[in-house]
C-alpha cells in the first residue's frame, strides 16, 4: 500500500511502507499499538507476526485491521528474520507490540529517514518514568552501547531500541542469524560494520500497562546479548578479538616468566622448571592467536567486501520505487 510523505527533502514522493510488530502474550496492548500506527500512517500495511502466543494476542490484532500471521520458532530474531524474508516493501517501520513506544513519532522519524537518505534511523528512548526503564535494563543498555561503540564506532546510543526504520536494501541484505533479544544488537553491527547511512533521534519511552508483562530477563537476556557481541566481534572484527586475546595470554606469560628468568639470572639456575615450561607455552599460544587474528582479519575483509557489494546491488527502497 502507498502512503504518501510530504517534505521539504522529498515533496510527493510515495513510499511502501510496512509496519512489523513481533508479538508474544500482547493481548493487551495490541489493538492500541495497530490502531495508532493505522491513524499515524493510514496507508500502510500493519503486520503483526504472533511467536506462539498463549492469550488472544492473534484474534486482537486481527480484528484491529493488522494482518496477522506466525511464527513458531521461539524468539524475536525467528519473529523478524521471518518478516523480513516474507515481506516486500519500500520502508520497514520495526516496532515493539508492547504500547512503550511513541506512534506520535513516526512522521518526523520518516521526515529524518528520507532527509538523510537513512538505511537505518534507531529511535532512541528517552523518558522520566522510572518504572517504565528500570535501572538495571538503562545500565545493561548503556554498558552494552558503549561495548559495541567501542568497538565498531561510536554512532548509535540506544543499540538496543525496538522501535526502528529500516530501508529494503538494508532488509535484504541483513543475514538475520540471532534467535533471541539480542536481534536488535545484531541489527546496529550490520549497519555499523558495512558504513551504512544511519540516524538517531529521541522518542518517548512509556511504562507498560498493569496487565502487560516483560518479556525480557534482565541477566539472562543480558548474558546472551553480550555473547552476541562477542560473537559478532570474533566475525566481524577477528584482528580485534584476538589481539585481545594476544595481550591476556601474553601478560600472563610474563607474569610467570619473569621472576624465574630474574631468579635465572641471580642463580644460574632454573628451579622453577614447570612454570617455566607453562610461561613459554602460553606466549606460544598468544602468537598464534596474534597470527591467527591476522589471517582471520583478510578473510573477514574479504568477507565485508562481498557483503557490502551485496547490499549495493540493491536499490535504496527497492526496484522500480524511489531512486536516489
Amino acid at each position: 500500500m502507498i502512503h504518501k510523505l510530504d517534505t521539504e527533502a522529498d515533496r510527493h514522493t510515495d513510499l511502501d511502507i510496512a509496519v512489523l510488530i513481533p508479538c508474544y502474550n500482547e493481548e493487551a496492548t495490541i489493538a492500541s499499538v495497530v490502531a495508532s500506527f493505522r491513524e499515524q500512517l493510514p496507508t500502510a500495511t500493519v503486520y503483526v507476526y504472533d511467536n506462539n502466543s498463549s492469550d488472544k494476542t492473534m484474534e486482537v490484532a486481527a480484528q484491529s485491521g493488522a494482518v496477522v500471521r506466525r511464527e513458531k520458532q521461539q524468539g524475536k530474531g525467528h519473529v523478524v528474520r521471518r518478516m523480513f524474508s516474507d515481506i516486500d516493501a519500500s520502508v520497514y517501520v520495526l516496532v515493539d507490540g508492547d504500547d512503550t513506544y511513541e506512534s506520535g513519532r513516526i512522521q518526523s522519524m520518516l521526515e529524518t529517514f528520507m532527509r538523510d537518505h537513512c538505511d537505518m534511523l534507531n529511535g532512541r528512548r528517552v523518558t522520566e518514568i522510572a518504572a517504565a526503564y528500570r535501572f538495571g535494563h538503562q545500565f545493561g543498555n548503556r554498558l552494552l552501547t558503549g561495548i559495541v561503540n567501542w568497538i565498531f564506532g561510536k554512532r548509535c546510543d540506544d543499540i538496543l531500541s525496538g522501535y526502528r526504520i529500516f530501508s529494503r536494501r538494508f532488509v535484504k541484505s541483513f543475514p538475520a542469524l540471532s534467535t533471541g533479544f539480542e536481534i536488535e544488537t545484531e541489527l546496529t553491527v550490520h549497519a555499523l560494520s558495512l558504513n551504512m547511512p544511519i540516524a538517531e533521534v529521541d522518542t518517548q519511552y512509556k511504562d507498560r500497562p498493569e496487565e502487560s508483562v516483560s518479556k525480557l530477563n534482565t541477566y539472562r537476556d543480558g548474558l546472551r546479548i553480550l555473547w552476541t557481541i562477542l560473537v559478532l566481534t570474533k566475525d566481524e572484527r577477528p584482528f580485534f578479538f584476538y589481539s585481545i586475546l594476544f595481550g591476556l595470554m601474553a601478560a600472563s606469560s610474563l607474569a610467570l616468566g619473569i621472576p624465574v628468568a630474574l631468579e635465572f639470572l641471580d642463580t644460574g639456575l632454573v628451579l622453577r622448571f614447570p612454570t617455566a615450561i607453562l610461561a613459554a607455552s602460553i606466549m606460544v599460544l598468544a602468537f598464534l592467536s596474534l597470527t591467527t587474528g591476522l589471517v582471520l582479519d583478510s578473510v573477514a575483509r574479504g568477507r565485508r567486501e562481498s557483503k557490502r557489494l551485496h547490499y549495493l546491488s540493491l536499490s535504496w527502497l527497492g526496484q522500480d520505487r524511489r531512486k536516489s
